[in-house]
């Protein structure tokens, strides 16, 4: 019997609509801005993870796998880069991803006043569209690291109809061609994103929607997530690891992380980088003397990071095993202090406003008092931290790096005389100049002595004492499958599904 198409138009509003899945995931802080040319912390590039795909991307082995670029080559002479772009992406307005939108974007990352990647791709010269899928980087000088770059956000490309729109207000907008597009922020309390059914990879895509919610208290995080208001936390504390893997409604995801711990000194920005701990490398080497990174490690973070006192981890290829953490010495603080002419030292500072980040702060506010420092603390949220050190009002900050896969990207950053997270201005010529020659060579050995080299310079400045080295802390509730602890520390939501 045929059935009239009233009829069927009936029965299909009759039947209930499909189960609509979210995602609910509590960030350690609100994201600043969702804009990759402007992003300065690790923050955004929890949501870029989500919402903007990038040319490259790295795998759980921290090996260059492609994204939106297929395949890469470089010229004989090391001084261009070919990309071949995967067919058929489209932004989530519906605009092309070809290459013309590559060359757009990888130019604004290049040239525009509010880019925050120009140091980044310095050796590019020119961008050249080959043909609809194919982009040349002609380059100044053969540069290793560009491919880590590229897995990043200089990779990440966005609408260019979007761009064209909105210029530098993209990040109110912002518009990629990630598995997820972006629905509406509220500024810390909510950032909602929604499945792109067009996405290029939409099969390994399993919930519809995705809520990222700020709670800078981790305990608060995790009793949100017993609570079901939350699905996935990320940055479990290290003392709530046990009571998770006692929880049986709970999931622990664990697992090694670049990201690291470092301690950044106002050496050159404005008139706080004049007072002694600032002005007076002996100073510094006289705060690294007071304070013990294991007993830090052991006390704050219940053991469950790695101490450390260089950008790259302990026993990894780049690291400098002649210059390993070296031991509390409260003497030798003293005499340094006296030494530069102080008997006691004060300076402020700052952290973000987390429970952890606190603790760790105040262990070195009571082992410093002990050599002669009086440290006040300013604790802060995460944006407001950001931007009283990139203006320079700070003497001293604890940060987090989410750590790269190139040691240039966890050094050159912070160190080189431009490096676009370099607060406080240090700059010293025969760092750049080792940076530079780094970057030039491919071969691991030339490299390694390069690194090694550079390391001497900068832990004889002293401009940042690292502290720590992180692991991978998630929990989620037992319901959430799929989801996997990643060394880059950001959240793939492919394959991640969620049973209600």
């Amino acid at each position: 019997m045929k059935r009239t198409a009233a009829a069927l138009a009936f029965s299909l509003l009759a039947m209930p609509a499909a189960a609509q899945t979210t995602l609910r995931v509590g960030l350690i802080a609100d994201p600043n801005m969702l804009d990759p040319a402007q992003s300065g912390s690790v923050f955004e590039r929890v949501i870029f993870s989500a919402l903007c795909d990038k040319l490259v991307d790295l795998d759980a082995d921290l090996r260059f796998t492609p994204q939106l670029a297929t395949a890469w080559a470089w010229g004989d002479d090391g001084r261009s880069l070919t990309l071949t772009l995967r067919e058929g992406v489209r932004f989530h307005d519906g605009t092309a991803m070809d290459a013309a939108a590559v060359k757009l974007n990888l130019d604004r990352y290049r040239e525009a006043r509010e880019s925050r990647r120009k140091t980044e791709l310095a050796s590019v010269t020119a961008v050249e569209v080959v043909d609809a899928r194919t982009v040349r980087l002609v380059l100044k000088a053969p540069d290793a690291p560009l491919l880590a770059v590229l897995a990043d956000r200089a990779g990440m490309m966005m609408s260019p109809t979007a761009i064209a729109a909105l210029g530098d207000r993209i990040h109110t907008n912002p518009v990629c061609a990630g598995p997820f597009a972006f629905v509406r922020r509220v500024a810390q309390e909510v950032i909602e994103l929604r499945k792109f059914p067009e996405y290029w990879d939409a099969g390994r895509i399993h919930v519809d929607r995705v809520e990222y919610r700020p709670i800078p208290d981790g305990t608060v995080r995790l009793v949100n997530l017993r609570a079901g208001q939350l699905d996935l936390i990320e940055r479990v504390a290290p003392n709530d690891v046990a009571a998770v893997e006692r929880d049986r409604t709970l999931r622990l995801i664990a697992g090694p992380a670049m990201a690291y711990q470092t301690l950044s000194i106002n050496v050159g920005a404005g008139e706080r980088a004049k007072g002694p701990l600032g002005s007076d490398p002996r100073v510094r080497a006289a705060l690294e003397a007071s304070i013990d990174r294991a007993v830090i490690n052991q006390v704050a973070l219940e053991g469950q990071f790695i101490p450390s006192n260089q950008f790259e981890p302990p026993g990894s290829t780049f690291a400098a095993p002649a210059r390993p953490v070296p031991p509390r010495d409260v003497a030798r603080a003293r005499a340094l202090l006296r030494e530069a002419g102080h008997a006691r030292v004060a300076f402020e500072l700052a952290v973000t406003n987390s429970p952890v980040e606190r603790q760790v702060a105040e262990m070195i506010q009571a082992m410093a008092a002990e050599a002669g420092f009086d440290i006040a603390i300013r604790a802060t949220e995460s944006a407001a931290m950001v931007a009283a050190t990139r203006r320079g009002d700070y003497d001293a900050a604890i940060a987090i790096w989410s750590g790269r896969p190139d040691p240039d990207g966890n050094i050159a950053i912070w160190l080189q005389c431009d490096g676009f997270v370099n607060w406080g201005k240090y700059c010293n010529p025969r760092l750049d100049a080792l940076l530079a020659q780094a970057r030039g060579v491919t071969g691991i050995p030339q490299r390694q002595a390069l690194y090694r080299a550079a390391a001497e310079v900068w832990m004889e400045d002293r401009p940042h004492l690292v502290l720590y080295h992180h692991k991978g802390i998630w929990a989620s509730r037992a319901a959430v499958t799929g989801f996997a602890a990643h060394p880059d520390g950001l959240m793939r939501l492919q394959d991640v599904r969620v049973a209600r």
